[in-house]
């Protein structure tokens, strides 16, 4: 068996507490699984997670992130899934810029109610970052996002 078969990645889930945030509570209520390698965060709302953040989560020791936000349209505070959008670009440019496969970062709107699409996602999530193998020496790269101090990039978005 290869070290890739028996690597369980860990996987960090920004979830915005109106939506996404409800939809793993109602996984959970719902007994559906999904892996217990996945780490939540509950967050206001997905356009507050800044780039600094998904790229401090790598640093720290996560081989993916999820970002769950609302619908386009449903968002509770009007445009933050839209900023969410925006920096997901961003997002993906940095990640090539730090050799970090595009495939480790995942955007999805999850409504409160649909607890299934989060499992599911979760799930996926876990398959595709376990097929990737660890993150590994990539981390050291990361470090030139401390030094300039790239968490604080974007600031708290309002939303």
């Amino acid at each position: 068996m290869s070290g890739k078969d028996t690597f369980e990645p860990r996987i960090v889930a920004f979830l915005c507490n109106w939506c996404s945030y409800t939809a793993a509570d109602l996984a959970g209520i719902a007994r559906l699984k999904y892996p217990g390698n996945v780490r939540i965060i509950r967050v206001m709302c997905s356009g507050r997670v800044a780039p600094g953040f998904i790229l401090k989560a790598f640093h720290e020791g996560a081989d993916g992130v999820l970002v769950g936000g609302c619908h386009p349209g449903d968002c509770h505070y009007l445009e933050g899934n839209y900023k969410t959008l925006k920096r997901k670009l961003v997002m993906d440019r940095l990640l090539d810029q730090f050799g970090i496969e595009k495939d480790r970062f995942r955007l999805e709107w999850i409504s409160g109610a649909e607890g299934e699409k989060l499992a599911r996602v979760a799930n996926e999530m876990t398959e595709r970052v376990r097929r990737l193998g660890p993150l590994g020496r990539t981390r050291e790269r990361l470090a030139r996002a401390d030094a300039l101090e790239l968490r604080n990039e974007g600031g708290a978005a309002s939303g």
